[in-house]
């Protein structure tokens, strides 16, 4: 193993080569059809089911089910793309177990609920498998130009649904390769097989959609030239900057974002160069602080904590989650919050925390603290929105694009969607839905 510069003890190469195929193997393998049909069996294809009233983009969770159980796995997965043209993706990524399965009423009533996303991605992997091409067809060109500015899941999703209605649509997107979070933010064991950049081929292949990369907003594009050119806009362009821990010695060498090691993972040809350290501090307590933890341990992390600020019941990753991390080794410490970043030579050592508490709903440090060993701090606390690229010309509120429920922003001829809305979950799925439903809302207003 060779060291690197980045800290003191930061190599790559910590595990043998084979053990790093199998621990970023796929999470929840392809069901068999026969295990497909035994679980579609248990669904009692409920009535106005609630399944379907806690998805965010309303598919008919019963339908597809019933038609998986009757031998008709293509049927089922157009009955998904319907409402969820990225139904192959959220099957991977969706927190299932907080939506649709929550409120399965097996999970109510025995503990188990119906494998929801398991048997979304056995249809939708089945049609994507045998076929080229969405489920769709092209509508007849309208001769109107729209500007979709992101190509992850809302502009993606955007899009798609606009070239359904016949317009053409230009697809830009900063990196040089489309997909978004999809392709450059989750957990590589959540998307094997470069399923992301196949999805994306799956999507441009209704035609009418001309993809543009390496194209930002506010450096060789600008929102007012985007207005003068297009019928419309909509913007998908996320979160771009990412919040800092506001500590003494966060400008040392491994400090480290969270988002930025996570996509240099995901685009990575050969696990075994990705380097790491032996001992990983994670700070922060929502999905991405996962990710980056149990990542960082399949890795060969010797020792990985998760520190968050509040009780383990606040944290927005799901329990499921929780649960992964805890189960591949990483632990979690609740009630501390950073305070500084020891170390010498310009490389961290060390953390230092403080002790907090929430008396009668005032939280607090307590003053005491505690200095875990580091030999990588990932900050995962948040990301924000690069307001400098819109030129000061939409309305705002807490860094966030205000829109309506049609997703039209203050201008008349742009809509927004994803993280970067105000209200805006961090999840693929209302993504999607934002996507769709400004899209439907652009085509009434290109048509009227």
């Amino acid at each position: 193993m060779t060291q690197t510069k980045a800290g003191p003890d930061i190599v790559a190469g910590r595990l043998p080569e084979d053990v790093y195929a199998e621990n970023f193997s796929d999470l929840h393998p392809l069901l068999e059809s026969h295990e497909a049909q035994v679980e579609a069996d248990r669904c009692y294809f409920c009535y106005d089911a609630p399944c379907m009233q806690a998805c965010p983009t309303s598919i008919d969770i019963p339908q597809f089910i019933r038609q998986i159980s009757t031998g008709n796995p293509t049927g089922s997965a157009k009955t998904i793309f319907d409402q969820n043209i990225l139904g192959g993706m959220c099957a991977r990524v969706c927190p299932t177990e907080t939506l649709c399965e929550q409120v399965c009423v097996r999970e109510v009533a025995e503990g188990k609920p119906v494998k929801i996303g398991q048997l979304q991605r056995y249809a939708t992997d089945h049609y994507m498998a045998e076929n080229d091409t969405t489920p769709f067809t092209r509508g007849a060109a309208t001769g109107k130009k729209v500007a979709v500015i992101g190509a992850g899941p809302a502009g993606l999703s955007c899009a798609h649904r606009l070239a359904v209605h016949g317009h053409d649509v230009s697809l830009f997107d900063a990196r040089e390769k489309a997909g978004g979070l999809n392709e450059f933010g989750i957990a590589s064991y959540k998307s094997v097989d470069n399923f992301a950049a196949r999805e994306v081929e799956f999507i441009l292949s209704i035609g009418g959609i001309e993809l543009k990369t390496g194209m930002r907003l506010g450096e060789n594009l600008e929102l007012s030239e985007l207005r003068a050119s297009y019928d419309a806009v909509f913007l998908g362009i996320g979160l771009g900057g990412v919040n800092s821990l506001g500590v003494e010695g966060e400008d040392k060498s491994g400090s480290m974002d969270a988002v930025s090691y996570i996509a240099d993972l995901r685009q990575a040809k050969d696990l075994s160069k990705l380097p790491v350290g032996r001992r990983v501090v994670v700070i922060g307590g929502g999905m991405t602080a996962v990710d980056i933890a149990v990542q960082t341990k399949l890795l060969g992390a010797e020792d990985v904590t998760i520190a968050y600020r509040r009780g383990q019941d606040r944290m927005n990753a799901s329990e499921y989650e929780q649960h992964l991390a805890q189960t591949t080794g990483v632990k979690i410490m609740t009630w501390a919050q950073p305070k500084a970043l020891v170390g010498a030579n310009g490389a961290i050592a060390g953390i230092e925390l403080e002790r907090t508490q929430d008396q009668d709903g005032s939280f607090s440090g307590t003053g005491e603290t505690i200095t875990l060993p580091a030999d990588m701090v990932f900050k995962a606390v948040g990301q924000t929105l690069v307001q400098t690229d819109l030129g000061g010309s939409l309305t705002l509120e807490k860094g966030r694009i205000v829109v309506g429920d049609d997703r039209q922003t203050s201008l008349a001829d742009v809509w927004a969607g994803g993280d970067c809305i105000f209200g805006g979950e961090d999840l693929t799925v209302t993504a999607v839905e934002d996507g769709k439903i400004a899209a439907e809302s652009i085509n009434a207003a290109l048509s009227a």
